[in-house]
């Protein structure tokens, strides 16, 4: 398989690639997240008994730890073109793919062209308080139901998480620009903030920003904790937050007076 080092099937699923699919990996480093097609191309093994087979390209849009960057999608299309090419397949980590489009402008029928199959999660962006997708063709879909049966993923009396996930895609997509516009203010403070050291390029909902050295992370988190806003902790030094439908107005004027008054009187 052939991903981004960062990508979330490889640093957040506890080995399931090895695990559950024995599989092995070839890691791209590409641009906070995205890989081209020029890389794939790069990376595809020869036909040679020494190595591995090359068979599956994952991409995720958007990229969690690229902070919620977007790929333009022409270079989806290269990166497809060349899995044709090479006897690929092409997977779509898409656990927030509508924030993507939500900035990209691209049809869901436009990106289901270029993809063998496609994953959404109905939790995140889209508030359903449960639940994923998992997009392909019936052959695909045939096998996935048998693979998840081995994996024990029966799911019983579902049709109560299915409702919430279909008023999820009906009515919580067309207002995802919101959650992106707070995500740009917050970050535009940050900006402002002399206890931070960079704030990643903001495209969609995902904040993720480092601090500079004389403050830690966590003595940081607890302080935001003690203001009753939370965030996680997403390396060294390094933040995320992350906007959503909950996520209000007020809050955001909060959030902004905290890190702009509270915070920077309590260290400078």
């Amino acid at each position: 398989m052939i991903c981004d080092e960062s990508s979330h099937v490889y640093r957040y699923e506890g080995g399931g690639i090895g695990f559950n699919s024995g599989a092995s990996l070839r890691l791209l480093n590409g641009n906070r997240g995205r890989i081209t097609a020029q890389q794939v191309l790069e990376n595809i093994n020869p036909d040679d008994p020494h190595f591995p087979v090359s068979r599956l390209v994952v991409a995720e849009n958007t990229s969690n730890r690229g902070g919620g960057s977007c790929y333009e999608f022409i270079e989806l299309k290269k990166i497809s073109e060349a899995c044709k090419e090479n006897n690929l397949k092409f997977h779509l980590d898409g656990a927030r793919l509508f924030n993507a489009l939500a900035e990209t402008g691209e049809a869901t029928n436009q990106v289901g062209d270029i993809f063998d199959s496609i994953s959404i999660c109905l939790s995140k962006g889209l508030v359903a308080p449960i639940g994923s997708l998992l997009i392909g063709n019936k052959d695909f879909i045939k096998q996935a139901r048998r693979i998840s049966k081995v994996f024990g993923g029966g799911m019983r009396q579902a049709g109560y998480i299915a409702a919430a996930g279909i008023y999820a895609l009906e009515h919580n997509i067309a207002r995802l620009k919101e959650d992106h516009n707070k995500a740009k203010i917050i970050g535009q403070t940050l900006q402002s903030c002399s206890f931070v050291k960079e704030v990643l390029p903001i495209q969609t909902n995902i904040v993720v920003f480092k601090l500079i050295d004389t403050i830690k992370d966590t003595d940081f988190l607890e302080t935001l904790k003690e203001k009753n806003i939370l965030a996680v902790g997403f390396g060294s030094q390094t933040i995320r937050m992350v906007t959503h439908l909950d996520f209000t107005d007020s809050m955001l004027e909060e959030l902004v007076w905290v890190l702009k008054i509270s915070y920077q009187k309590k260290y400078w």
